[in-house]
This record gives structure tokens, C-alpha cells and sequence, in this order.
């Protein structure tokens, strides 16, 4: 084990930018420096709590502030590769450290006198001259205090420990399952008709997935999205689309990697830890701090939009199956045809399909044009460094700059695929910013698994990685736009069903003219993409929008079912094939997340747990904030983005969320301009 004075993670990080030496971190300097850092800021607790002095704002709350910042780091370096680059000997620290970081952070949260001081700076809070962002961080601060449990009893208190402790153990081994079964399955594709009806893009890929794999000169697919859903997409082997199919959905669920005893488990948990904190079920836990409130109003809201989408998917379906029996076809459509075959309508209906798209939408090309969104919206540049460091080589980095030359963070992109990095995209924070000791810029990483090109070729991008870039990036702004003064409500620290309002807003700006006429551009020759092809595409954004509704309804559908119960003893297949049934969900589609590989809602700290209804609320209002852009009848009016970056991008979680939403539009919206958005309002 490295002596403590050898720790990077313990050291000053003299990068100009202080980020993490990563050249320099092994898997073994992470328990010494979660041992060291958790121990400091129990230390620093342990004197704020027995502080003789009247509790103060700077002496309690800003002094909480400033505890966990060793931790912090310690932490997201941690998190970052635990989920983009993680080696046995990194899996293994997870399934240690996992238990003990819950177990120190409950331990804050349940102190009594800790909660006595906040409690008494809250009922005098009127008379402390508090600014606006202090008093949302006092009450923020003491809400986490009442919601971890800082009044119950010590027997009460000592049973939370328990299930928070186990609960981290569950996500981890959870995660660590779904991410073993990917790196265990490759569907060889060995013959010439194995690739039968596989666009040149899709058999680069799995030919670098093979290269990946040690199988020089073959091709495989895997389970990362960005390489079974293209294979699904065109191959014309029925039979194999059925085996990439299977393998696809059943992560996690049987053999050796089993999740479904884990989410009984957890589901039991979570509803005995809402009903020690007076909750009638853990949704109703989760939610009561989320706009939403209820889980009757997040359910309301997917009720809503499901009997708008059910009609458009049965419709989509007898559509699929029309086209199967006019080829011959004698059988039923299956889940593993859907894609295929929808492909195949979109090419009939819009003269569109994702190889034409495909060649103009090079990984480079939209990058910059999510920069270049960035600046026309909020002023920002972003310059390449290569003299930062970075976790793997093909990790890229930018400077942010503000339109007056300000400094304003680092932006890290981990676009590739790879078998020690878990499925999906995400964006995550290796460092937050704040000014309460001066000012902080933030670290802002975003990580995909994109298939990367061949060997002197571009990466190639469907039109929905393209929206994934545009998505998370929208993530990425919201932690650099950042302006406030306190750790607790900076970024994307905000509730779960308002996080995603930057993101999927961002999202709207990929598609407009405006955009693609500039980034849409052919990898080879260099020539925009052609008006008619654009027009097609813009014309086809709501094809297929039943099933894509429908696979979301059915996951948001049966996260709520797991956790809005008042005992959570399930069995994980019996609640999916329950909340299919009420939903009548037509058979031919499959949920997006199935139960025992749905890492929003089982992995890790489980963040969208009774929360992933949250994207359809957040959706609500990114419709009707694109549509007031619209409305200006410039995508970029500057008076409106500058309203948009004051309340909404810049200010953390220093107001409620609807407060905010009001303050950028005036009011709260309904869900018609979802629905409108969606294509589903005849």
C-alpha cells in the first residue's frame, strides 16, 4: 500500500488547472485517501458541532462547506473511472469503498448536534441577514439533515445505518453485474451472410469491436447501445437480430451476473427507509423534494402522455407488420424486428434512412457544432489542450473561455467505446465551481460510447448519437455555466425533475437549419448536407415516436411501480410483466431499461431511483422553452438566452425549480408542446 506522502490523491495537484494527475493514480491509492479525507472532514464536523459559540452561518453552515472538499476530490476521481475505465483492481475498490462512504455520509446527516445547530440557525433564520443564496443553502442544508433522519431515535437512527450501508453495497455489486455481462458477450458475425445488409459504418464498427476483442480480422457486436441497436437497425439476419436481441435484454437477468434477488433487496429497503423517515413509500420520499411532489402527479403526467402514445405505437405496429407480410414474410413482428423494419418504413415514407444521414454527421463535426450553439447562445470558446492530464489518450480537452476572456473550466470529452467502461452516456463533475473561498472553475466531463472509426477514418454518428452529444453537453454547460457562491446548490445540484430541463432543451438546437447547413457536412467531400436530405430529415423527427415514447412510458412506468408501495417485498419479474399488463403495452416492444439492467434506477447510489419519470417532466418544459425561441423567431435571441443563462444554466439550485422556470418564462407549462414536440396531437 503507498505511503500516504506517494499519494497523488492526497497531494497538491499542480497541474495550472489542478486536475488529478492521472498518470500518477492506481486503483491502490484510493482506500488510503478515502480512509485520510473522510477522516478530516470528520474531524472538522466534530469541531463545528462542539463549538461553544452561537451557531452563525460562517461557523455552521459555510464551515459544512468547506469539510468535504478532500473528499470531494478524492471521490469524483474515484467515480469517473468506476464508470469509464474500470479494471478489475478499480471494481474491487468500489465493492469496498462503496458501503463506507454511505455509512460516513449518514453519519453526517444523522450527527444531532450538528442537526441542532442548523436547526436553530433555521428558526432564526429571518433575523440573520442572510442573502437570498444563504438562506437556500441554511434550508437546503437542514432539509438533508430532516430527510436523512436526524430526528429519529437512536435505534431508528442506527436501523438507517444499516440499510444505507447495505444499499451501497447492493448498487455497486448491481452495476458491476450489468457491466460483466457486456464484457462478457460478442455475437461473432464469421461468414459473408452473416453481415447481410450492414451499411459499411456498421461493419467498421464491428470490425474494431473485434480488433478491441483480440479477434483481428473479424467482426463481433456487443451490448454497448452504440453497437447492437445499428445491427438491429439493418441486419437482414432475422435469426441473428434475435440472438443480439436476447443477450441485449437479458443483462443482468440469470447466470452468473443475476440482478433480480439485488433489486428485492433494494426495493425493501428503500420502502423500510421511508417508512422510518414517515413516508408512505419511498416514492412518496423521493418526490416530496422534486417539483413533481407526488407520485400521483408523476404518474398523472405519464398517464397523460401514454394514452396520447399507446394509439401512435399500435398504429406504428400494424405499419411494421403490413410491411413484413407485403415482403413475404410469414411470421408475427418481433421485438428484435422492430428497428429493422421501422428503418425500412422511414426509407418508404421519408425517403430517409441513417445511411444517408450518417456520412454528414462525422464526431468532430458535431462537437463543434455544440460549441458553436454555446457561443451564439452564451458567448463561450473553447480552445484544445494536450497538456492536460488524462485517464486514457483519446480523452479530449478544452479550454472554456467566456465572451470577455474569462476563464471558465475545462470540458473533457470520452467519446469511444470500450470493454472497461460501462454502457450509456453521462456527465459528470471532477470538480464543481464555486467562490465561497475565492473563485473555483469547475471540471466538467462528459463520457459516450461511440463506435470509433476505422484507422484513418472519421467517427461516423447516427442522428441519435449525434442528439446524445447534444444531450449531455447541455448536462456539461449547466456545471460550467455555474455562478454561485456554495458547493451544496452549484451545477447540476438541483432536484432530479429539473436536471434534465438543460440537457434535453440543448437537444432542440441539433436539428435546426441554422445548424446543419454549417455542421452537417460530408466526411469525405466536405459539402453540406443537401436541402431535400435536411428537409426529409426535419420532416421525419417524429417517426417512430410511438415506440420511442412507449419503451421510455414502459421504464418510468415500472419505477414507479417498484418503489410507490408501502412494502417492498417484489419479485423484479413479476412488477415488469404487472406494469405491462396495466399499461397494455403491445407485446412487440420491449422497455428501454428492463428491471434487472436499469442502472438509472439499481446502480450505484441509484440517483433516478422513483425519479426516471423525471426526463418526461423535465421534457415538458424544454418544449415549451424551445418553443418560446421559436416564438422570437430567432433560435438564438439573445434576450431570451440571457434569461435562459441567468435562471436557469448559471444558477445551480439557488431558487425552488419552479421559481426558476417562471423567472425564464413567466410560467408553468402543461404538457401540450410535448405532445406537439412528440408528434403525438393529431
Amino acid at each position: 500500500m503507498p505511503a500516504t506522502s506517494d499519494n497523488p490523491l492526497l497531494a497538491a495537484w499542480t497541474d495550472p488547472f489542478a486536475v488529478p494527475p492521472f498518470g500518477r493514480i492506481a486503483a491502490a491509492h484510493f482506500r488510503p485517501a478515502f480512509d485520510r479525507a473522510m477522516a478530516e472532514q470528520r474531524g472538522a464536523l466534530d469541531r463545528i458541532a462542539a463549538d461553544p459559540s452561537d451557531p452563525s452561518f460562517d461557523n455552521t453552515v459555510a464551515a459544512m462547506e468547506r469539510s468535504g472538499r478532500a473528499l470531494a476530490r478524492v471521490e469524483n476521481v474515484f467515480s469517473l473511472l468506476a464508470g469509464a475505465d474500470a479494471d478489475d483492481a478499480i471494481m474491487a475498490t468500489e465493492r469496498e469503498v462503496a458501503p463506507l462512504i454511505a455509512a460516513h455520509r449518514n453519519a453526517i446527516f444523522t450527527d444531532a448536534r450538528l442537526f441542532r445547530r442548523f436547526d436553530d440557525l433555521h428558526r432564526r433564520r429571518a433575523g440573520l441577514g442572510l442573502t437570498a443564496e444563504q438562506g437556500r443553502v441554511l434550508e437546503r442544508y437542514r432539509l438533508a439533515f430532516v430527510r436523512a433522519g436526524a430526528g429519529l431515535d437512536d435505534a431508528g437512527k442506527r436501523r438507517l445505518a444499516e440499510i444505507v450501508r447495505r444499499l451501497a453495497t447492493l448498487g455497486a455489486a448491481f452495476g458491476q453485474n450489468v457491466l460483466a455481462d457486456e464484457q462478457a458477450y460478442a455475437l461473432p458475425l464469421e461468414t459473408p451472410e452473416d453481415l447481410a445488409g450492414l451499411p459499411e459504418f456498421v461493419r467498421l464498427a464491428a470490425r474494431h469491436a473485434a480488433q478491441e476483442r483480440g479477434l483481428s480480422g473479424g467482426h463481433v457486436v456487443t451490448l454497448g447501445r452504440s453497437s447492437v441497436e445499428p445491427f438491429l437497425q439493418f441486419s437482414a439476419r432475422r435469426d441473428l437480430r434475435e440472438k443480439a436481441f436476447a443477450a441485449f435484454v437479458a443483462r443482468g437477468d440469470g447466470g452468473a451476473h443475476d440482478n433480480r434477488g439485488f433489486i428485492a433487496e433494494m426495493v425493501a429497503l428503500r420502502a423500510e427507509r421511508a417508512r422510518l423517515l414517515g413516508y408512505p413509500s419511498f416514492a412518496a420520499y423521493v418526490l416530496a423534494d422534486a417539483m413533481a411532489k407526488t407520485p400521483g402527479a408523476a404518474r398523472g403526467l405519464l398517464d397523460e402522455v401514454w394514452a396520447a402514445a399507446r394509439p401512435r405505437a399500435v398504429a406504428e405496429r400494424d405499419a411494421l407488420q403490413a410491411l413484413v407480410h407485403a415482403e413475404g414474410g410469414n411470421f408475427r413482428l418481433a421485438p428484435w424486428d422492430w428497428r429493422y423494419y421501422a428503418e425500412k418504413l422511414r426509407k418508404a415514407r421519408h425517403d430517409l434512412d441513417e445511411a444517408d444521414l450518417k456520412p454528414y454527421l462525422a464526431l468532430d463535426n458535431m462537437i463543434e457544432a455544440a460549441f458553436y450553439t454555446a457561443n451564439r447562445l452564451f458567448g463561450l470558446t473553447f480552445a484544445r489542450r494536450d497538456d492536460v492530464p488524462v485517464w486514457r489518450p483519446d480523452v479530449r480537452v478544452w479550454e472554456v473561455k467566456a465572451a470577455d476572456g474569462r476563464h471558465r473550466g475545462l470540458f473533457f470529452g470520452d467519446y469511444f467505446a470500450r470493454a472497461t467502461k460501462r454502457s450509456g452516456a453521462w456527465m459528470m463533475s471532477l470538480r464543481d465551481q464555486e467562490k465561497l473561498d475565492g473563485e473555483v472553475r469547475p471540471l466538467i466531463v462528459n463520457v459516450m460510447n461511440f463506435s470509433k472509426g476505422a484507422d484513418g477514418e472519421p467517427t461516423l454518428l447516427s442522428f441519435e448519437d449525434a442528439r446524445t452529444l447534444f444531450h449531455e453537453f447541455g448536462h456539461a454547460l449547466h456545471g460550467l455555466l455555474s455562478e454561485v457562491t456554495y458547493p451544496l446548490i452549484a451545477g447540476t445540484n438541483v432536484a432530479a425533475d429539473f436536471v434534465e430541463l438543460p440537457s434535453q432543451l440543448y437537444e432542440h438546437w441539433l436539428d435546426r437549419p441554422e445548424i446543419l447547413r454549417r455542421f452537417a457536412l460530408h466526411h469525405r467531400t466536405g459539402q453540406p448536407i443537401p436541402e431535400p436530405l435536411m428537409a426529409r430529415l426535419v420532416a421525419s423527427r417524429t417517426f417512430n415516436q410511438g415506440f420511442m415514447t412507449s419503451e421510455y412510458l414502459g421504464s418510468a412506468f415500472v419505477d414507479l411501480d417498484f418503489h410507490d408501495r408501502p412494502e417492498g417485498a417484489v419479485e423484479a419479474g413479476a412488477v415488469e410483466a404487472a406494469t405491462r399488463a396495466r399499461m397494455a403495452m403491445p407485446d412487440e416492444i420491449v422497455m428501454r431499461h428492463r428491471p434487472p439492467h436499469f442502472q438509472h434506477v439499481f446502480a450505484g447510489e441509484g440517483a433516478y431511483a422513483a425519479g426516471y419519470y423525471s426526463y418526461l417532466w423535465s421534457e415538458v418544459l424544454d418544449a415549451d422553452a424551445f418553443a418560446a425561441f421559436e416564438a422570437a423567431g430567432d433560435v438564438f435571441d439573445p434576450a431570451l438566452a440571457r434569461r435562459l443563462h441567468d435562471y436557469v444554466y448559471a444558477a445551480g439550485n439557488s431558487r425552488d425549480p419552479a421559481e426558476a422556470y417562471r423567472a425564464f418564462r413567466g410560467v408553468l407549462p402543461g404538457p401540450q408542446a410535448l405532445l406537439r414536440k412528440r408528434g403525438l396531437v393529431v
